[in-house]
């Protein structure tokens, strides 16, 4: 049977739709949510990504520089004192065309004799008069650099050498590729901080003033070169600090 409304209730059902229809969101305002949603939600992931990233440049250069400093040690033990052994050795020979000669570089004769039992390599290339070294976890690293192949300059990338466009690395240095020096043997003031030492971020020329490794005239990391972050990443206990200029990626 029909149930009758008396005109009470209509009135108050009335009432009640009326109020539910002005608490109610137009399709504009849902969408304007969803958008404000939707930017919040990419700003986050984006210091999220940015977070991981630092931590996986963080963790390989860690992990390269003592890498590289325990096979020194282990050379030690078997050729004696490094600074006898070093040498400042030449790159890749390149032929008129300006392609690598293969086994012609004096830099990988001597990373094959003195080191490489001692860091397991994924595999190695000669790549425009430069030495790549490929990791195991993805990294490489570089032995001289082209124009200036010596084997006191080391580049260490986090991640593809490729990927970080090789030949930028001018630009991209505190970015994707990361500056260390070898040179042990070397006792002029401009050297203090790599004499008898291992591998070491880059620190040629430096004054001890930790302010010079972020805005260094000629090699700070913001307002020179860059060839200081690498060294300002150490300082910082091997983490990115807060003030770091660039945003890292590998």
């Amino acid at each position: 049977m029909k149930k009758e409304f008396t005109l009470s209730e209509r009135t108050a059902c009335a009432d009640t739709f009326k109020r539910s229809g002005k608490n109610a969101f137009t399709l504009a305002e849902v969408l304007a949510t969803l958008g404000i949603i939707g930017v919040v939600a990419a700003m986050t992931l984006s210091a999220v990504v940015q977070k991981y990233r630092n931590h996986v440049v963080e963790t390989r250069l860690q992990k390269f520089y003592t890498t590289f400093n325990q096979a020194i040690k282990m050379a030690e033990v078997k050729y004696g004192d490094k600074k006898d052994w070093y040498i400042d050795a030449s790159g890749v020979e390149l032929d008129d065309e300006g392609n690598p000669i293969l086994s012609t570089s004096e830099i990988d004769r001597w990373f094959s004799k003195y080191l490489s039992s001692f860091i397991v390599l994924k595999r190695k290339s000669d790549k425009d008069g430069r030495l790549l070294y490929y990791l195991s976890d993805g990294s490489a690293f570089q032995l001289g650099v082209f124009g200036n192949a010596s084997l006191r300059d080391i580049y260490f990338y986090p991640g593809n050498p490729e990927k970080c466009q090789i030949d930028k690395y001018d630009t991209l240095r505190g970015v994707c590729v990361f500056n260390f020096e070898y040179y042990p043997a070397s006792t002029s003031s401009g050297w203090k901080y790599h004499y008898n030492k291992g591998l070491e971020p880059a620190k040629y020329k430096w004054d001890g003033n930790v302010n010079k490794l972020l805005n260094g005239n000629e090699r700070g990391c913001t307002t020179g070169n860059g060839s200081y972050c690498t060294a300002l990443i150490q300082y910082s206990g091997w983490k990115i600090p807060k003030n770091y200029p660039k945003k890292v990626r590998y």
